[in-house]
């Protein structure tokens, strides 16, 4: 029997399928823009697109770079990628990314039946790095937002996971300590690890079955598994 009273949620990959929503709008992005102009074939601009964002995303969850840095550079690299410059990129493009991406409602399997029995037992929250209003339009298309009381940005918090004030601040922000909560989180490094560092129990959703060598307190592979154990 759980004695958590809360648990947190990373959104993007772990509830709200980035990916599925991502080769949507860039399809979209594609279209609209007449890309295939350039010779640059959907299925690959797609891929090379994702890689690198979550290649950048990782460094900025390191420190390595700025969200600035992310959102002006991706598209030039992935254009690169095909042989072009940065000044192919279509103006405005990634603004548009950015507004039309958190519209797509796609969720991961069992995502909303889980949030229904979880809702039932536990107080729900969102812990992420993405920034407020494009995260409550993600939360609002998916029809998730009703499910949890506190949805804690990075803007707000001014601090991103895995940083310990990050966590700090969301535990103070529902007013519990590291023992009443869990958190739940698809990226080991940010999520997981974060998680662990600050002494909060935490479910690794490992749906692409990464190695890894860490103690941790649950790992599964599908949101349906929580039911199991909490």
């Amino acid at each position: 029997m759980s004695t958590y009273e809360h648990i947190f949620f990373d959104l993007d990959h772990t509830l709200w399928d980035f990916s599925a929503n991502c080769a949507e709008t860039l399809t979209d992005l594609y279209e609209r823009h007449q890309l295939h102009r350039l010779d640059i074939p959907l299925p690959e601009f797609i891929i090379h697109y994702r890689q690198i964002n979550d290649s950048m995303w990782d460094d900025l969850h390191k420190g390595k770079v700025t969200i600035e840095e992310v959102r002006n550079h991706r598209f030039a690299n992935t254009f690169k990628l095909f042989g072009l410059a940065a000044s192919h990129v279509p103006e405005g493009l990634d603004e548009q990314f950015i507004s039309l991406c958190p519209t797509k409602s796609n969720v991961f399997p069992h995502t909303h039946v889980v949030l229904d029995y979880l809702s039932e037992k536990y107080v729900l929250h969102i812990l992420t790095n993405g920034f407020r209003e494009t995260q409550r339009t993600k939360l609002q298309s998916a029809k998730l937002d009703h499910y949890f009381e506190h949805v804690i940005h990075a803007d707000e918090s001014g601090y991103m996971k895995p940083d310990k004030r990050m966590f700090d601040y969301a535990l103070k922000t529902a007013g519990i300590q590291t023992h009443q909560c869990i958190m739940i989180g698809d990226d080991l490094y940010a999520d997981v690890l974060g998680a662990k560092n600050v002494g909060m129990d935490h479910v690794f959703v490992n749906r692409l079955g990464t190695k890894h060598t860490e103690i941790l307190t649950y790992e599964i592979d599908c949101l349906s598994t929580l039911k199991t154990f909490l």
